[in-house]
């Protein structure tokens, strides 16, 4: 007997919702452990690139809003919340599109990663530092790495050529 098209729908979407919830544990995970090895704003070598280097950062991307005295933390939180509203909704709708579904998966589990950052920290818990001589790019972590990883993946899968379909 074959499982319910239900049941095989309801598996697709817990286990793009588990994938979200694996990059949300490792989010976490490193973020604790850089705040539990490393000490505030003092890089630690690992290679000629990139330092481990603790900072919070209560804005957005880059820094944006950093210094806006304090609003901007209720206002990412609740633009963070409702984005994982949004991303659940529509990983529900689109979870048979595995590129799509990987992709949302990991924003998911980025987004509400830096979420949890705001309401427990205040600001987005930062710790890896890539630079090249002089030049750093703004510090970051894993949930912003899943972020951006998820982002490039809905972008090539918009770009890339599709297969014909055969008609049926």
């Amino acid at each position: 007997m074959s499982a319910k098209p239900d049941s095989n729908n309801k598996r697709h979407f817990y286990g793009w919702l588990s994938l979200a919830c694996l990059v949300l544990v490792l989010d976490q995970a490193t973020k604790l452990w850089a705040q539990t090895t490393l000490q505030f704003a003092v890089p630690v070598p690992v290679t000629s690139f990139l330092n481990w280097f603790l900072i919070y950062n209560p804005g957005a991307a880059f820094s944006f809003l950093a210094s806006s005295g304090g609003w901007q933390r209720w206002f990412f939180t609740i633009l963070g919340t409702a984005a994982a509203i949004f991303m659940i909704w529509y990983l529900r709708r689109h979870q048979h599109e595995t590129l799509l579904a990987f992709a949302i998966s990991f924003i998911l589990g980025g987004a509400v990663g830096n979420v949890i950052d705001r309401l427990v920290y205040g600001a987005v818990v930062d710790f890896i530092d890539l630079h090249y001589a002089q030049w750093h790019w703004p510090a970051f972590n894993l949930a912003d790495s899943a972020i951006v990883l998820g982002a490039v993946l809905i972008i090539w899968g918009e770009i890339r050529p599709k297969r014909a379909s055969t008609p049926t």
